[in-house]
């Protein structure tokens, strides 16, 4: 049974978020790895070798496979992110840092700046490292931003301790997307907002066959001429053909227990913005 192939959880586990993982060396079940059937183990080992492998091009993948759309979709989460003056901002999967950047920015325009605050979390060591530099660039470093290296299934962050969790881009690399979805339920304070960016299905007429031909024909290609690996974006590629579609996802995130779930379909459902609160 693969990962979001699976029976509903309890009414329990609904309401609460509440789930059960493995420790990091426990290979207790199947997973995928793009196409490819591998243990959990094994596909974390893997995603941190691609992310290693692109982090100095990352950003300007992006702009090439996307033809600069990501920024604007990146836009749309920071205008609907519920943020405040002297919230406490996280992102997840924090990559190169431009969606922690945006969060913070968008909290300073509604004050002084001297209270709003951002954490950036990544896994993957080499991308954190970008998205630090990145944060230092920007000017928020020290103070402003802190960049702590931490699985997104188990955070190293106290309950209710932001007040907006994001992602973008990120979560359909999780192992275990329904841990790291209770995760974010259980680090946010009650009140708070979930925002989640994903590559999604398209839902036009024969965009789905565009899009396919596309990212199977194009963005290895360009992967392998850009970055010198192909490999690791033909992963990307699959995995997003792998992830669950928007109906599904936004199940997921209910079971989690978040309330007030939606989402918004984006250049005709290529991209998914998601959103969820956590109420009590």
């Amino acid at each position: 049974m693969s990962k979001t192939q699976m029976p509903e959880p309890s009414h329990k586990q609904q309401r609460q978020g509440s789930h059960v993982s493995a420790p990091p060396d426990q290979d207790y079940e199947r997973t995928h790895f793009g196409f490819e059937s591998v243990s959990g183990v094994e596909k974390r080992q893997r995603v941190m070798g691609v992310f290693s492998s692109v982090a100095g091009k990352y950003d300007l993948m992006n702009d090439l496979m996307s033809g600069g759309m990501h920024r604007l979709w990146k836009r749309r989460l920071f205008d609907v992110a519920a943020v405040r003056p002297d919230g406490r901002v996280l992102d997840v999967a924090a990559g190169s840092g431009d969606i922690a950047i945006g969060l913070l920015r968008k909290m300073d325009a509604q004050s002084d700046g001297k209270s709003s605050r951002v954490v950036l979390t990544d896994l993957n060591g080499p991308m954190l490292a970008e998205g630090a530099q990145r944060v230092i660039d920007a000017g928020l470093l020290p103070g402003r931003a802190d960049c702590i290296q931490s699985d997104g299934t188990r955070l190293a962050f106290a309950d209710n301790s932001f007040d907006v969790v994001s992602i973008a881009f990120g979560i359909r690399n999780f192992v275990d997307v329904e841990a790291g979805l209770a995760e974010f339920y259980r680090v946010l304070k009650p009140g708070g907002q979930f925002i989640c960016l994903e590559f999604s299905q398209p839902v036009l007429p024969l965009l789905d066959v565009i899009y396919d031909t596309y990212s199977f024909n194009v963005i290895p290609p360009l992967g392998a001429w850009v970055t010198g690996d192909r490999d690791s974006y033909q992963y990307l590629v699959e995995s997003i053909r792998r992830f669950p579609d928007q109906k599904r996802f936004n199940k997921l995130i209910e079971w989690a227990g978040f309330e007030l779930v939606r989402y918004e379909n984006m250049t005709g459902g290529v991209v998914a913005l998601h959103r969820g609160y956590k109420i009590t």
